[in-house]
């Protein structure tokens, strides 16, 4: 018999139940690291930036749970429950939450042999490919199951892997034809390429360079900076304006896409036509009118969307619980008001609010249009809602 040490620190949302299945998800866009002085324990890291189309996800596997719950027919005389992680964009968090559910909540472990029905039973997410690639390669080694949601690409991953590594959606091979196909419809043969530094990014970059080429010329190439690394952003800027290129296509998520855009948006870049992967093209984060100068008109390519009746009702029924397993709420709710809670006292994170205001917890939720509750291009949420009613089946 061994004790836990220490457990981490994560953002999350739970619901006890028979069978847990865990969730990861990125509901926060930046990940800020304390300094290191490496005389005293390490201070917590701090999430930022807090994003309600991320928490849709996290909430649509929430009501996926409770709506499978209540059909007496898929899991008769059993309850799902679930334990939900926000990863920050960070492959460290990931890796953080992944091992929270696989390790459980009790703070002793005696069963060696690893039999019986282990903590968390699957696992939702992680959206980048990089994360859900590492996670799955870790989770492989105590047989549990993950579900991937976006786009994945074919790697060649031990066979071991792919036997507990299932997705929802299609190659993103299919994603780079088809931009292909739209860049090579218009004639354009002088085109520039912008990737995140993942197997997400790196791999669009490689198969995308070998579609064009075929046709016409790749202008340049850049990598996003997974730190957020001003210098680098710069360079990809002075880059897209010194190119004489004026068709550039990006593989990113939003995530890592956010400091370009902001730069592009600073130093006025206009006359570009851009070409939108998945990751950011249907994001709301860049539907706004400070970035409609800059990126109106872009094209882009999305995974199918489809409608999960009963999920709108069930987004606006939230209320906060101060409760720490659930602290997703309790920032989501400080962020959409503007408030604080009076009880604060936990600055691992931290919500968008200046805290000027004593958040109530009766606030109105249906007075805020946000990307929360916009259920009308739901997309990754219907393959959140599909992965978990596969999982569902699969216990059947």
């Amino acid at each position: 018999k061994c004790r836990i040490r220490e457990e981490f620190d994560l953002n999350g949302l739970y619901k006890k139940g028979d069978i847990i299945l865990g969730g990861i998800f990125e509901i926060h866009f930046i990940t800020v690291y304390p300094e290191l002085s490496f005389t005293s324990k390490p201070q917590q890291l701090r999430c930022e930036r807090f994003d309600f189309a991320g928490f849709q996800w996290a909430q649509t596997m929430a009501f996926a749970i409770e709506e499978i719950n209540r059909d007496p027919a898929l899991l008769p005389n059993i309850t799902l429950g679930y334990r939900l992680y926000d990863n920050c964009v960070k492959l460290a968090v990931a890796l953080r939450a992944a091992t929270a559910l696989i390790s459980g909540e009790d703070d002793s472990v005696t069963d060696y042999s690893c039999t019986g029905t282990p903590p968390v039973l699957a696992i939702v997410g992680d959206p980048g490919s990089t994360h859900s690639i590492t996670i799955s390669r870790m989770l492989g080694l105590f047989r549990v199951p993950m579900e991937k949601l976006i786009f994945v690409h074919c790697l060649r991953i031990q066979i071991a892997v792919f036997i507990i590594y299932w997705k929802t959606i299609p190659s993103d091979t299919f994603q780079v034809k088809a931009m292909v196909q739209i860049i090579r419809h218009y004639g354009w043969t002088w085109v520039g390429v912008v990737v995140s530094n993942d197997d997400y990014g790196l791999y669009a970059l490689k198969t995308f360079t070998e579609e064009v080429n075929r046709f016409g010329c790749i202008a340049f190439s850049e990598i996003l900076p997974r730190n957020n690394n001003t210098s680098e952003i710069l360079k990809i800027i002075r880059t897209i304006k010194e190119s004489s290129a004026k068709v550039i296509a990006v593989f990113s998520t939003g995530a890592y896409l956010i400091p370009l855009t902001e730069e592009i948006v600073q130093q006025k870049i206009r006359g570009r036509q851009w070409i939108a992967s998945e990751g950011w093209t249907s994001s709301l984060v860049f539907h706004t009118k400070e970035l409609l100068p800059y990126l109106g008109g872009t094209i882009g390519i999305a995974v199918r969307r489809g409608e999960i009746p009963g999920l709108e009702n069930f987004l606006l029924q939230i209320r906060p619980v101060l409760d720490t397993r659930n602290n997703l709420v309790k920032l989501f709710w400080e962020t959409m008001f503007d408030c604080k809670f009076q009880d604060e006292g936990n600055n691992h994170n931290k919500s968008n609010s200046e805290g000027n205001n004593i958040c109530t917890g009766s606030e109105d939720i249906e007075s805020k249009k946000t990307a929360y509750s916009d259920v009308s291009e739901l997309r990754a949420s219907y393959n959140v809602y599909k992965a978990v009613y596969a999982l569902a089946h699969s216990l059947h």
